[in-house]
């Protein structure tokens, strides 16, 4: 079965002339680590929006693990964590207890979410800082706290939307590493990133949006051929230089 499927999706905003996402075909196998790149603007976080339920597609299917995420939206939530790109939280909630309330979100039992939440503090270092509001904590202390929200329910698919945004080196390795542990451990992840060296790194496959199109897809080899770098591949597609 495939982790997502994409067929003739489109996008048109109320207030925009053109479309924001227009004709886009993707499919992600379960499993897959898919890196997802293109300019501000081309169409990511709309696709990411409407995947996971926050807009709805104006034409085309979406659909995750088989699952409908427009007339399921419910089920298919459930499969999704999504560490976005914005620090969308209450601020003044200590990082314990805004764990614990997506668990409860999600329907997890209390016991189970007090042991899971635990679990995710300590994975991710931030035990000591439980008890702190997350208005109170550094920059990449806020990235791991978004990463363990994500995962608290423990979903099949989990987007990582610029996961490592404005964290210090050491943090950015740790993070991968934890990226491909999940990824190992049979985790289906969508990575979108301006950083391309860690989607060089960690993406097995990758699709190039632009436009509201996508306009290059394929193994992360195909990118970095003839010995490319992602970088200068990503710089000529873009560019409307041919794949």
């Amino acid at each position: 079965m495939n982790a997502v499927e994409i067929k003739d999706f489109k996008k048109q905003y109320r207030t925009a002339k053109t479309p924001a996402v227009d004709g886009v075909n993707l499919t992600i196998k379960k499993g897959e680590f898919f890196g997802l790149l293109g300019p501000n603007g081309a169409g990511k976080s709309t696709t990411i929006h409407c995947l996971t339920g926050i807009a709805l597609p104006t034409e085309g299917t979406m659909k995750v693990f088989g699952v409908d995420a427009v007339k399921d939206y419910r089920e298919a939530r459930r499969l999704v964590g999504l560490s976005p790109q914005e620090f969308n939280v209450d601020f003044f909630t200590p990082v314990r207890p805004l764990l614990r309330y997506v668990a409860g979100y999600y329907g997890i039992a209390p016991r189970e979410a007090r042991v899971r939440c635990d679990e995710l503090l300590e994975q991710f270092g931030l035990t000591e800082h439980a008890e702190k509001p997350f208005r109170e904590l550094s920059g990449g202390l806020k990235r791991r706290v978004m990463l363990a929200r994500a995962l608290v329910h423990n979903p099949e698919l989990i987007i990582l939307d610029e996961p490592t945004s404005g964290v210090d080196v050491e943090l950015r390795h740790d993070l991968w590493r934890y990226m491909e542990e999940l990824n190992k451990a049979g985790k289906t992840i969508i990575l979108t990133s301006h950083y391309l060296e860690e989607v060089e790194k960690l993406a097995k496959r990758i699709a190039i949006i632009n436009k509201g199109k996508v306009v290059a897809e394929g193994d992360r080899n195909e990118f970095i051929k003839d010995g490319d770098r992602l970088e200068a591949a990503y710089l000529r597609i873009t560019k409307g230089q041919e794949f």
